[in-house]
């Protein structure tokens, strides 16, 4: 899928909430780093994982499904296998309110559920991840496309 720079700016801008599906909460797994980035970066992050309802992660219960959520929602961020997108994106259709984007990560895309969501006037990004969009198009990524911070005048 190709997607104009000025779109993706425009889905991250207009974006404050984010329901991340398959969060995890181990720290070293994508999932958990991408939703934690976001909301450092003043997203609203809400988890959803079931094996891990009622927990807390960042600040936040995580919640069993998308149906579960009381109040609209921006953007769902699907991190699951793509033969589970066509449920995501039906129980998105179902109960989520507000709903403008749906964005499936590196390695997921379902064209068929896809277009059954933009049908309904959603836009879908595809095999993307929002963090490193994020990074590329506000200035963050540097050097061979990592993200290298301060260097120290020391060294």
């Amino acid at each position: 899928m190709i997607y104009s720079d000025d779109f993706l700016k425009s889905v991250l801008t207009r974006t404050k909430s984010v329901a991340v599906v398959g969060v995890s909460l181990n720290p070293v797994r994508p999932s958990y780093y991408v939703a934690r980035y976001l909301g450092l970066k003043g997203y609203k992050v809400i988890p959803i994982n079931p094996m891990h309802a009622g927990k807390q992660l960042f600040g936040q219960t995580v919640l069993a499904s998308l149906s579960d959520i009381e109040g609209p929602v921006d953007m769902v961020d699907i991190f699951r296998r793509s033969e589970a997108v066509p449920d995501i994106v039906d129980e998105t259709l179902a109960h989520v309110t507000g709903v403008q984007t749906i964005w499936m990560q590196i390695g997921v895309e379902h064209a068929e559920a896809a277009a059954k969501a933009e049908t309904q006037g959603i836009d879908v990004i595809q095999n993307r991840c929002p963090k490193i969009e994020y990074q590329r198009l506000f200035g963050e990524l540097r050097m061979g496309g990592f993200a290298t911070g301060v260097i120290s005048s020391k060294l």
